[in-house]
């Protein structure tokens, strides 16, 4: 059964703010999620442990994630989405609050739980209700709309982040993630309209797709990708300012300036996936390579590193669209069984990318950790490129 079913006749207006609302809670879902990117070395100082080991502030709610996703979606699929997307902004205003109030970094760990039982939750069942809350002609501008947030949590969520941490320390940064996600669960109270459930997803649904041979073509290269970007970026603060030798301010307009490139990425990248979706995911990863690959000997100098940066989030920008093009591609006749499946590889793969990275930066160093993913993304882009029909 198809998950897109007519609007309730409801004022266009309502229908888009409440559009609008489950955009917001993505946003603030994304912000929370890689907010310790731009705090890392903040939120190590004040507990006294190593970038690498503060990496797994990363990683955790990445590993979470990856199995909420397919149990919230199988537990809960009889119940009304109107309530399970409330009930997940709660915790996630908790989560945030409670990593606030942290006074050991295992109370930070648990934090970081809550929030990928939101992430998995939450992305698995708001990122498919579109078609249910506007007419069947303007599902794709709505779906873009739900999808933008995901950039704009890097161009806008981190580096305001960010800022605020550098001001009044991290730990006010993440109440202000708490404040935000109190107002979307108003938002969400008071617009959505009652969602009960359409589609049941069942485990055969899921075993099936997995069994299909694009949606293991899709998961290779997702895991491939996310592997790399995500082992390197999650220590580009300590890199911009250990290595390139930046200010937090400056590192703060460094990561302002990769997200503004990220937006313009996924837009580009949405319009060539309709003719040619491997192609653009291939040019992604030789982007991501590149850049990576180049940063320990160019980015020490401070135009090498904000271009490199520049360029990485423009390529980085389209890889959650081409990755869920072809996971889509591989099930077109279950599309919530394809965002589930997207959703809970994805996030396994930053929660491992995130750990491993940690772990070459401690043995090693961060430039080293730069060079480890770029070959990942090198080899994404061979692999993807030799299966391209």
């Amino acid at each position: 059964m198809s998950t897109t079913t007519l609007a309730p006749p409801r004022p266009p207006l309502i229908s888009w703010l409440a559009v609008t609302s489950l955009m917001l809670g993505i946003f603030a879902i994304v912000t929370s999620e890689i907010l310790p990117i731009g705090l890392l070395t903040a939120i190590g100082a004040d507990f006294g442990i190593s970038d690498g080991t503060t990496g797994l502030t990363m990683a955790l709610p990445g590993i979470v994630a990856a199995v909420a996703a397919p149990a919230v979606t199988l537990t809960t699929a009889r119940l009304d989405r109107r309530v399970m997307l409330c009930v997940f902004m709660a915790v996630l205003a908790v989560a945030d609050v409670l990593a606030a109030v942290a006074t050991s970094y295992w109370v930070m760990l648990v934090s970081r739980v809550l929030v990928g039982l939101t992430i998995g939750g939450f992305w698995s069942i708001g990122a498919g209700l579109a078609g249910r809350l506007v007419p069947p002609r303007a599902v794709g501008t709505a779906t873009a709309v739900i999808f933008s947030a995901v950039p704009l949590g890097s161009v806008l969520g981190v580096p305001a982040g960010t800022f605020i941490g550098d001001l009044a320390g991290w730990r006010t940064a993440f109440l202000a993630l708490a404040a935000l996600a109190i107002l979307v669960l108003a938002a969400l109270v008071m617009l959505l309209p009652p969602l009960p459930a359409h589609q049941v997803t069942s485990p055969r649904v899921l075993l099936d797709l997995l069994r299909a041979r694009g949606a293991g073509i899709a998961l290779l290269a997702t895991f491939l990708i996310v592997l790399a970007h995500f082992g390197t970026y999650t220590y580009v603060t300590p890199f911009l300012q250990n290595v390139t030798g930046l200010s937090p301010v400056v590192v703060s307009a460094v990561l302002l300036a990769y997200g503004i490139a990220g937006i313009a990425g996924n837009f580009l990248a949405g319009k060539a996936i309709s003719t040619r979706p491997r192609a653009a995911f291939v040019t992604c990863g030789c982007l991501i390579a590149a850049t990576t690959l180049l940063l320990p000997s160019v980015g020490g100098a401070t135009v090498g590193a904000v271009v490199l940066l520049v360029v990485w989030g423009l390529a980085y920008g389209g890889v959650p669209v081409c990755s869920q093009a072809l996971f889509i591609a591989a099930a077109p006749r279950a599309p919530e069984a394809a965002t589930v499946v997207f959703t809970s590889s994805f996030q396994a793969t930053f929660a491992l990318g995130a750990f491993v990275g940690g772990r070459v930066v401690d043995a090693f160093s961060v430039s080293t950790v730069m060079i480890c993913g770029g070959l990942a993304a090198l080899l994404m882009a061979v692999f993807l490129w030799s299966r391209t029909p």
